[in-house]
């Protein structure tokens, strides 16, 4: 059994880290690393706690290390975890920068050990039935390619992913998401223009963005704003035999909020009135439609193969060349949105 510690005790952790681990027969859940030290022990009573960093790496014992910090501190933390002979799992986006990520692949490398990125959404249903449908050809070559994570918060929250600061803001939030998504199907770009502006009031970091990647025959809109009131548009994928769209976002977070965990049978499960819609030409031209059932949702994937990776060496869920490419998009639209220019890819 693979003895796991998580370094962080913020939303991440309570609702996606430690119910996915403590649900998992693969994993033992030995030690956090917080300063939460009565609030762990009240949910964790029989876990080890650890104010310090330095404290947890030396003497927890653990396997595998799973980083939950704030962005701007992934970097160092995992650092001295691979040096320290540690498996990594890092809260996404990997790093701040796409230099201190490809050094921490070339890190794992060096010492053969486990790196992954938790790019859980992968594993949402409403993406995994947009594999299929790409993958089957149902909407032959896609041309637009747009995808949304769109919610209602118009007033600004006292959390560090709203704080001013390096890597902060929902483009390293829930922008990554949304290009790992992208490039999972289409690959890289061949350039980015994007708008990542603060439109909020007393908003000092990024709370919106409209980022389009250019293929060279297709166009890919990924869009957030904290405006949307309104039912939410999530997927609106158009191509040369028809369309798909689809309403409201994936169920899995709600879901482990509400203390669900993946083993129970209607987890991950989408609900009907949010099932998708593909709008394709009939023989005679008409254009039919047809109600797609949402694929389930199985975060738990992750660290299944996780467990794999470490236990038998087969491949990491996400790679850290994937993980890189991801924040090196991320930089560019930040490029992009700074210049009012359009970035091609070197």
């Amino acid at each position: 059994m693979i003895k796991v510690g998580v370094i962080g005790y913020g939303m991440s952790a309570k609702v996606f880290h430690l119910p996915l681990i403590s649900d998992n027969d693969q994993f033992q859940l030995t030690a956090i690393c917080t300063s939460q030290n009565k609030l762990v022990s009240e949910k964790y009573p029989a876990i080890s706690t650890y104010p310090k960093v330095d404290e947890f790496i030396q003497h927890s014992g653990v396997d595998l290390v799973v980083i939950t910090t704030p962005n701007v501190m992934h970097y160092a933390i995992a650092k001295s975890c691979l040096e320290s002979g540690l498996h990594v799992v890092i809260e996404k986006p990997m790093t701040a920068t796409s230099a201190e990520a490809e050094e921490l692949v070339k890190l794992a490398k060096k010492h053969q050990l486990t790196l992954s990125v938790f790019h859980n959404r992968r594993w949402d249903g409403d993406f995994l039935t947009v594999k299929k449908l790409v993958n089957n050809d149902s909407l032959g070559e896609i041309r637009l390619f747009e995808s949304h994570f769109d919610r209602f918060r118009p007033i600004v929250s006292d959390k560090w992913k709203e704080h001013p600061g390096v890597a902060t803001g929902v483009w390293f939030d829930l922008g990554a998401h949304l290009v790992d998504q992208a490039l999972c199907l289409f690959g890289l770009p061949t350039s980015v223009t994007a708008s990542c502006l603060a439109l909020r009031d007393n908003s000092k970091t990024t709370d919106y963005f409209h980022v389009q990647l250019h293929y060279p025959e297709l166009e890919v809109i990924l869009h957030s704003s904290p405006y949307a009131a309104g039912p939410n548009s999530r997927f609106n994928i158009q191509g040369s035999k028809g369309c798909f769209i689809k309403y409201g976002l994936d169920i899995q977070e709600e879901q482990l909020k509400k203390g669900m965990l993946p083993s129970q049978q209607t987890f991950g499960k989408d609900k009907p009135e949010h099932y998708g819609i593909l709008y394709s030409n009939s023989k005679e031209s008409i254009i039919i439609s047809e109600e797609i059932t949402t694929e389930p949702g199985d975060y738990q994937q992750f660290y299944l193969a996780i467990a794999k990776a470490i236990n038998s060496g087969e491949p990491v869920p996400v790679s850290g060349e994937d993980a890189v490419n991801v924040i090196k998009i991320l930089e560019l639209a930040v490029q992009s949105s700074i210049t009012g220019l359009t970035i091609i890819l070197e």
